[in-house]
């Protein structure tokens, strides 16, 4: 079979964009290794060590005994009994994450967070002239490194959707830069579980059908990709050709803000849970004012003692801009689930349907174009 390439159409269609994608390396683990040398070297996760504790975030060599995020304590214990927990300072990882952006703005105004660790830019205009889009990542990850004693990996590439696979190509502190010439052939090489949005069900769906890299995904037409992922096959049609037509949008703001608590025993009297989410939208909605979001959806999460996870959700017909209207609607919510014949080990409330600020494509670059 010949080797994936884009078509002379897909390949116009990249418009000639420059797209990076930056990744900073175990953010908040070595964020923390930075400020205490005496956890440099060692296996560290940034969380909770207590029983019902979660690992936010991983140092490498903690990853290298199989500790994730998302991860149980107790299980990142059993996997590496070295391991060292260090309690979040979130204050003191978006105000890294605040000089990492301002390191961008140096050389791009079209700057989309993703999180505090991880950002796209469009640097099709050459705004500080270094010629190319392979010297600007490289001036962002040194610039890094000298200024936050931290380092960053970065992905260049004509869209989004590649440049961010690239930026995990080469990790930690690595570069890979993948032109619209080797865009599909890079693509069809991958498995489909690196794919961003491809989660670990739709993964095994495409698994039970025979699709496990990008090339297995080309193989199979926009009819057959329907039949099977409805809405989703458009997407995944294109990112098997390496297309992908999204802008970098530099005014991106989170499509739900809320918070989350897991207890450190399961509650289930009414009382106790309707106090319990009182505090969860303190903290949520001290996110939500910060962010100046408004939203028209409020969904609240209850996990149960055996893991059983439900979300109820309410629209309204305006935003809710108010703490005591958004904290009325999760009661009422929380009312309708009770009593609960097991234990509440968690609960979580947050607003979506969030009103976007201007959210326009900005117009193509006016300038020769910039190479790779």
């Amino acid at each position: 079979m010949p080797a994936p390439t884009l078509s002379p159409d897909e390949a116009a269609r990249h418009d000639g964009r420059k797209i990076i994608h930056v990744d900073m390396d175990a953010f908040y683990a070595s964020v923390e290794q930075r400020d205490d040398p005496t956890l440099r070297g060692r296996p560290v996760a940034v969380g909770g060590s207590r029983a019902r504790g979660v690992v936010a975030a991983a140092s490498y060599e903690a990853r290298a005994f199989g500790v994730r995020s998302a991860m149980p304590s107790v299980t990142a214990l059993r996997r590496c009994p070295e391991l060292v927990f260090v309690p979040p300072r979130f204050d003191v990882y978006r105000d890294v994450s605040q000089q990492i952006r301002a390191i961008f703005a140096r050389y791009t105004d079209l700057i989309e967070p993703l999180s505090l660790d991880e950002a796209y830019l469009d640097v099709t205009r050459d705004l500080a002239g270094l010629g190319s889009a392979t010297a600007i990542a490289n001036a962002i990850r040194e610039a890094i490194r000298a200024e936050t004693d931290l380092t960053a990996s970065a992905g260049v590439s004509y869209n989004k959707f590649i440049a961010k696979l690239a930026s995990d190509q080469n990790k930690p502190d690595g570069l890979c830069v993948i032109p619209p010439a080797h865009g599909a052939i890079f693509v069809a090489s991958l498995p489909v579980k690196r794919f961003h949005g491809v989660g670990p069900v739709t993964a095994r769906k495409m698994e039970a059908l025979g699709i496990l890299t990008g090339q297995d995904l080309r193989n199979h037409p926009l009819e057959f990709l329907q039949r099977h992922f409805g809405s989703y096959a458009d997407y995944l049609y294109g990112a098997a050709r390496g297309v992908d037509h999204r802008p970098v949008r530099a005014h991106r703001i989170a499509k739900s803000v809320g918070a989350e608590r897991t207890f450190e025993t399961d509650l289930s009297d009414r009382t106790e849970l309707r106090v319990a989410l009182e505090r969860v939208v303190e903290a949520a909605w001290t996110r939500i004012a910060r962010s100046g979001a408004a939203g028209r959806t409020v969904t609240l999460k209850l996990r149960h003692s055996d893991f059983r996870t439900i979300t109820r959700a309410r629209s309204t017909g305006h935003p809710i801009s108010d703490r005591t209207e958004f904290l009325a609607i999760g009661l009422d919510l929380l009312d309708q689930q009770l009593p609960v014949s097991r234990g509440v080990r968690l609960l979580g409330l947050t607003l979506s349907g969030l009103c976007l600020e201007d959210d326009s494509e900005r117009p193509g670059p006016t300038q020769p174009e910039l190479p790779f």
